[in-house]
């Protein structure tokens, strides 16, 4: 297990790692998992070790929402009884969310133009 999480780690690295040098605008864990692929379509396999890896953390990945679901489940009557101005908040928030992401990339764009030019 310990090879097999070496491994996954060493991927994930690579790709960040690959990623962070070439400057790229994307995430470098996807590209270590692209590496990942890449390299079981090289060697044909993925090996025991890594099969029982994989599995134990797809098992166990349910527990990262056991917290969230439970808090809803606890707080259900409070949120039942401000439902409108919960809803409302999420989609202020969202919009604003979207606005700034945007104002940010158009000054991040104009950035790195003006260090190109």
């Amino acid at each position: 297990m310990i090879r097999a999480l070496t491994l996954l780690f060493v991927c994930q690295l690579a790709g960040e790692a690959v990623v962070r040098a070439a400057g790229l605008a994307f995430p470098g864990p996807v590209l270590g998992m692209a590496l990942l692929v890449a390299g079981l379509f090289a060697f044909g396999r993925s090996g025991a070790a890594l099969d029982e890896t994989a599995n134990a953390i797809l098992r166990n990945l349910s527990l990262l929402f056991v917290p969230a679901a439970v808090g809803v489940m606890q707080q259900a009557g409070l949120i039942a009884a401000n439902w409108l101005a919960i809803s409302v908040t999420v989609a202020v928030s969202t919009l604003l969310t979207l606005v700034v992401t945007v104002l940010t990339f158009r000054a991040v764009a104009r950035l790195q133009a003006r260090r190109r030019a």
